[in-house]
C-alpha cells in the first residue's frame, strides 16, 4: 500500500466525516428552528398532551397531528378486551358477513337486504352513540349520510330486484324503454 492511497483514504474518512458533521448541524438547526416556533394567539383548547393550543380558527403553519373524528373515541373502557371497544363497528361488519353469506347461499333478496339493514343500524349507531370507535371516519354528519344513503339504496335496489319485485316504480318501465333499443 503506497503513502497516496493512504492519504487519498485519509482524506476520504476526513471528507465523510465534515459531511457527518453538515448533517449533525443542519439537524440540530432544524430542531432549534421548530423550538423557536411560538403561538401569539390566545390559547385555550389543550391539544392531545394536555397543553393548551391557539384558539383561532386559522390553520396553523406547521401540522403536529392530526384529529380523530368526532365520536372516534374508544367505545368501552380502555380496560375492555379489543373487541368489547370497538363493538359498533364490528356489529355492523358482522351484519354485513351474514348478508354475504346469504347471498352467497343464494338467497339474493334477504342477503342484500341485511346488507343494506347492516349499514342503516351503522347509522343510527353513528346518531346515537358519543363513542363508536373506529365506525366513525369523518363528521358525524358525512358518516350518518354516508351510512344512511348507501344503505337505503341497497335495500331498495333489493326490493325491485327482478324476478318478482316486491317494489315496483311506476316510471322505471318507461325509462328502460327509452334507454334501451330493440
Amino acid at each position: 500500500m503506497s503513502a497516496e492511497d493512504t492519504a487519498g483514504r485519509a482524506e476520504d474518512r476526513a471528507g465523510a466525516e465534515d459531511s457527518a458533521r453538515a448533517e449533525d448541524a443542519a439537524r440540530a438547526q432544524d430542531a432549534a428552528g421548530a423550538e423557536e416556533i411560538e403561538v401569539r394567539d390566545p390559547v385555550s383548547a389543550p391539544d392531545a398532551d394536555g397543553v393548551p393550543r391557539r384558539t383561532t380558527r386559522r390553520f396553523p403553519l406547521f401540522t403536529r397531528d392530526t384529529a380523530r373524528p368526532e365520536g372516534g373515541g374508544r367505545a368501552a373502557g380502555g380496560d375492555a378486551p379489543a373487541p368489547a371497544r370497538q363493538w359498533p363497528v364490528l356489529l355492523v361488519l358482522g351484519l354485513v358477513g351474514v348478508g354475504l353469506l346469504i347471498t352467497a347461499l343464494d338467497v339474493f333478496r334477504v342477503g342484500t337486504l341485511v346488507i343494506g339493514g347492516a349499514l342503516l343500524a351503522g347509522a343510527v349507531l353513528r346518531w346515537l352513540l358519543p363513542s363508536v370507535g373506529m365506525l366513525a371516519v369523518r363528521s358525524r354528519f358525512t358518516d350518518i349520510a354516508t351510512y344512511g344513503v348507501l344503505g337505503l339504496v341497497i335495500v331498495l335496489l333489493a326490493l325491485m330486484a327482478q324476478p318478482d319485485p316486491l317494489l315496483k316504480v311506476p316510471f322505471l318501465k318507461d325509462a328502460l324503454h327509452f334507454t334501451v333499443d330493440s
